[in-house]
């Protein structure tokens, strides 16, 4: 059997389950990767919201990297909540000694899903010039897109525009995701240096979409670390995300948790 492709994600932990490290390590699982991890934070949070954060020390968000990359090694990358300029830092220095050729999915983490803030006011600076111009793929939902190119995002084209806006700070391509707009089906958009691409689906109605950024952006980095061509990987990812959000086990009374294991469980929701 050839080696799973190994995905190293730098994230934050949710004690939920649903979101951070834990819905990165489901997610590169049941894709059939390998995922490795350096936590860059402790989080107390359930389906209703985040009710406390413990950061790491940077130091120790490096050391977790570094030993992880001499020994096992990483054929992807996957950024998740990167708390403080200070981790930023940190985590860039480790990224600088990469290999150019491993893909770097960076998820511009900066609110919970119920709302709760998950990134320093004064960090989003740092995010934008330390870690963007390292990113193969950069993933923000609009939200974040809104608050890293500064401009407001209420349609179709105002979803291209801030990809474009987005592109020339620095990363290979970004993935705008349209999730938060309104309307019966949700649109993304990925932008390369030359195109300008779409992608559809039928918008799911639940309250059960927590995680659901982390587990794309690490189904995506997933298909790069296994040889995927970009657009392929997002394409797998999404209907891997689709069929995750379809049969939520309806877990918790706020934002639940979306199926992570449909591709290796029988299990298909709950009626919770």
């Amino acid at each position: 059997m050839p080696a799973p492709a190994r995905v190293l994600i730098v994230a934050g932990s949710d004690s939920g389950g649903g979101a951070g490290i834990q819905a990165d390590i489901k997610s590169v699982t049941a894709l059939g990767g390998y995922a490795a991890t350096a936590i860059t934070a402790l989080t107390a949070q359930n389906t209703r919201g985040v009710f406390g954060v413990v950061g790491v020390d940077p130091a120790f968000i490096q050391q977790q990297m570094r030993i992880v990359l001499e020994d096992i090694g990483a054929d992807a990358v996957k950024t998740g909540m990167l708390h403080s300029a200070a981790v930023i830092e940190a985590v860039c220095e480790v990224l600088d000694s990469l290999d150019p050729a491993i893909p770097i999915v960076v998820d511009p983490v900066m609110v919970a899903q119920s709302g709760d803030a998950l990134l320093d006011p004064g960090a989003t600076e740092s995010l934008a010039k330390r870690l963007l111009p390292r990113a193969t793929l950069l993933t923000p939902n609009t939200p974040e897109a809104e608050r890293l190119c500064g401009e407001t995002i209420g349609d179709l084209d105002g979803m291209v525009r801030a990809a474009k806006r987005l592109l020339d700070m620095g990363p290979d391509a970004v993935l705008v995701k349209g999730g938060h707009l309104s309307g019966a089906t949700v649109v993304d958009v990925l932008a390369t240096g030359d195109t300008v691409e779409t992608f559809e689906s039928p918008r799911i109605d639940t309250p059960h979409t927590h995680g659901t950024g982390c587990t794309l952006a690490s189904a995506i980095a997933t298909g790069l670390g296994q040889g995927l061509d970009l657009h392929t990987a997002v394409v797998r990812a999404r209907a891997y995300l689709y069929e995750a959000i379809r049969t939520a086990p309806g877990l918790g009374r706020g934002h639940g948790p979306v199926n992570h294991g449909h591709t290796v469980s029988p299990f298909r929701g709950s009626d919770r």
